[in-house]
């Protein structure tokens, strides 16, 4: 049985590595926009539950008909917290998005 020796020298190993680069720039650069915009999205979304929560509490404060609220702010608050975590994962993960495609390329 013959063997066939593969060698690879460091130029080999840069010319697949740009290929593979080339070949997956544009699904990054995709991921890179989905990422912005989700984020964007994420923070509207937090203002949005804080504008809720804090009208909440001041319909709390001046009904007259003994209704609790206080759950429901706290459902929201719980949900701005969780806003808070995925943006802040997706804060973290972008930078090495924009690693694997630099934004001049």
């Amino acid at each position: 049985m013959a063997t066939a020796a593969v060698v690879v020298t460091s130029s080999g190993k840069d010319v697949v590595a740009e290929g593979l680069l080339d070949l997956l720039r544009p699904a990054i650069q995709q991921l890179d926009v989905h990422v912005h915009s989700v984020r964007e999205s994420q923070v509207e979304l937090r203002e949005h539950i804080d504008n809720l929560a804090t009208e909440l509490c001041r319909i709390n404060e001046h009904q007259k008909v003994a209704l609790d609220l206080d759950p429901y702010v706290k459902k929201l608050l719980n949900a701005r917290r969780r806003v808070v975590l995925v943006n802040n994962i997706l804060q973290n993960a972008q930078p090495q998005i924009v690693c694997l495609h630099p934004r001049s390329a």
